[in-house]
């Protein structure tokens, strides 16, 4: 299988353009948070800074023999040294430009977003150097270095691609099992001088939706490139008199860009009202958390407007 890493200076947007290259290539996205999730998963505990590249290279090479994977995090061309079909991409930018997208992304002034920026550097930096023994970022690691201040993101995806394609990323096929045992025995090596042991269980998991509309709705935020996560967390919402959990509510999406929870209600008015009730009920119990309900008509409205799907396939979701 192959891989992509994308990373880059503070303010460059990274994850959006790695999110933009996993769909155009039809690869799975493991951004930064979600390598911090996954090692948890699977080792139980907190990586020590010195142990990282070796415990994400044994994840991210077992993950890897079953699936094309991106990966969007600072210092990811540390990983998988020796995996063989593996790009590496590095986004820069004048300071300017990359404080414009904190003033962005944060709603902030442009001398707030400087502040920001400063921040985020010192903190990478010091990331750097608790991980990889150097603050600084060694250019020659990496295979393409592009300007993301001379592009649009869609042109830059564009560039990755064709890069991709030039290498045969998308037929590179599975990583052979000698070069994973390979790349295990090494990280292995490396992790027992901390007393850690891989455990195997972490794994990414395909989305099944539960109803087509879902599906829709995704595809939908993948075109707009909005992180989503589907029925995240179950929200209990009644208890008997022993306390054992007797209702709960589980919304659709997550997305954590606008921490902000979506459920979907397409269905017949008899379960519109019940749903109704439980996120009604939810706004009580958790007044903290921000939900939305799309109605069918909201729905329909949301798919007709971007044309993702034709009429047939609108009703067949809604029904």
């Amino acid at each position: 299988m192959a891989f992509i890493t994308v990373s880059g200076e503070p303010g460059c947007r990274t994850e959006e353009l790695a999110r933009a290259v996993a769909q155009l290539l039809r690869f799975e996205l493991i951004s930064e948070s979600k390598i911090a999730l996954l090692l948890a998963e699977e080792f139980g505990s907190s990586i020590p800074d010195r142990a990282w590249v070796a415990a994400a290279t044994s994840l991210l090479a077992r993950l890897g023999s079953a699936r094309d994977l991106v990966i969007a995090a600072p210092g990811a061309e540390h990983l998988l040294s020796g995996a063989g079909s593996v790009l590496r991409i590095y986004l820069i930018a004048r300071e300017a430009h990359r404080a414009g997208n904190f003033m962005l992304e944060s709603r902030t002034d442009r001398a707030h977003a400087l502040e920001l920026l400063h921040e985020s550097e010192t903190a990478a930096k010091a990331q750097r150097r608790a991980r990889f023994g150097r603050s600084s970022t060694a250019l020659h690691r990496f295979d393409l270095i592009l300007n993301s201040q001379e592009s649009q993101l869609e042109a830059l995806a564009a560039i990755v691609v064709t890069a991709a394609e030039l290498r045969n990323l998308r037929d590179a096929g599975p990583l052979p099992a000698g070069v994973e045992a390979q790349l295990q025995f090494q990280a292995r090596l490396k992790l027992a001088k901390f007393g850690i042991t891989p455990a195997g269980k972490a794994s990414i998991e395909r989305k099944q939706f539960s109803h087509p509309s879902e599906g829709l709705f995704a595809n939908l935020l993948d075109f707009y490139r909005i992180a989503w996560e589907y029925e995240p967390r179950s929200f209990p919402l009644q208890w008997d008199k022993d306390g054992k959990i007797t209702e709960a509510f589980t919304p659709d999406f997550y997305l954590s860009e606008f921490d902000l929870y979506v459920e979907l209600t397409t269905m017949k008015q008899a379960l519109v009202t019940k749903k109704n009730r439980k996120v009604k009920l939810l706004k009580v119990i958790y007044p903290h958390v921000n939900i939305r309900v799309f109605y069918q008509k909201d729905f329909q409205d949301l798919i007709f407007k971007h044309g993702l799907e034709g009429r047939e396939a609108i009703n067949d979701a809604t029904e």
